[in-house]
């Protein structure tokens, strides 16, 4: 009788934690369009701010748009290329910093100097360099979303547990394993955060990037374009979908990897 009646209760309390997840974002994307409709309706002006019903139609044709889609194909094929490099180069000289003191001095003060340069301001100098298009757009996406990784693991194989060091040593590990066994798995939820920000990081200046005269496609151009010929439905509708996508690629696909990857963390807290 006692495992019967357990079942339910069990079965009942993940769907109560999604629910209380799910309430805020929704709560957040209801409160937004209603601020948005409700000015839309105070100013009167459709041209200047269209309402919420008129972008979404807009929105519905899009989808057989083929300039429209593929644009966005190109945008996310910019940031499949670019992230991942960037989140590999950062965490391997993250863990080289770990492996090496001077060289961990070294790169914290290349990031100091040029993290503080915003990614934006190097589309002109790789437009004349490499051209307009992907190329251009991939480096920026890499140098924005470089920074967070790198410092995010290099900040943690500094807490690396000593004990598990000064052991790997006894037992006479190479440098080469000490990143490998004790570095790299005591950082790794540290590369998960970093990956989190850095996603961040790489989805705004990929946009940016597509705006000011990087590429010829992309939701960023499209949205520049739309702007320029004063199509305010096509700008409000390029914002949604730049949105939209962002928040189904970091809460969706990242934090539920991170949450997958780092499970043995959120066994006893995760319903919070």
């Amino acid at each position: 009788m006692n495992s019967t009646t357990d079942k339910p209760n069990r079965s009942a309390k993940p769907k109560g934690a999604a629910v209380r997840k799910t309430l805020p974002y929704l709560a957040a994307i209801g409160s937004l369009l209603a601020l948005w409709q409700g000015y839309s309706w105070y100013l009167n002006k459709p041209f200047l701010l269209p309402g919420v019903p008129e972008v979404i139609e807009r929105l519905i044709h899009s989808f057989a748009d083929p300039e429209f889609m593929g644009g966005v194909k190109d945008s996310l094929l910019r940031l499949a290329l670019g992230y991942p490099i960037a989140c590999a180069l950062g965490a391997v000289l993250g863990l080289l910093g770990g492996a090496s003191r001077s060289f961990a001095v070294y790169l914290r003060s290349l990031i100091s100097i040029l993290q503080s340069i915003p990614p934006i301001t190097w589309v002109p100098f790789f437009v004349i360099l490499l051209q307009y298009g992907n190329s251009t757009i991939i480096t920026v996406i890499i140098i924005a979303s470089f920074f967070p990784m790198a410092l995010s693991v290099l900040n943690a194989t500094e807490g690396v547990n000593k004990t598990h060091l000064e052991l790997a040593r006894v037992f006479g590990a190479t440098k080469r394993q000490q990143i490998t066994k004790v570095f790299a798995p005591e950082s790794f939820p540290s590369f998960i955060t970093g990956a989190q920000v850095a996603f961040g990081n790489a989805w705004r200046s990929l946009i940016a990037a597509e705006m000011v005269g990087g590429a010829t496609s992309g939701l960023g151009y499209y949205s520049s374009w739309r702007g320029e010929v004063a199509d305010m439905a096509g700008v409000l509708l390029s914002i949604v979908v730049i949105g939209t996508i962002a928040s189904v690629l970091d809460h969706l696909v990242l934090e539920r990897l991170k949450r997958w990857l780092l499970r043995y963390r959120y066994v006893m807290g995760g319903d919070r």
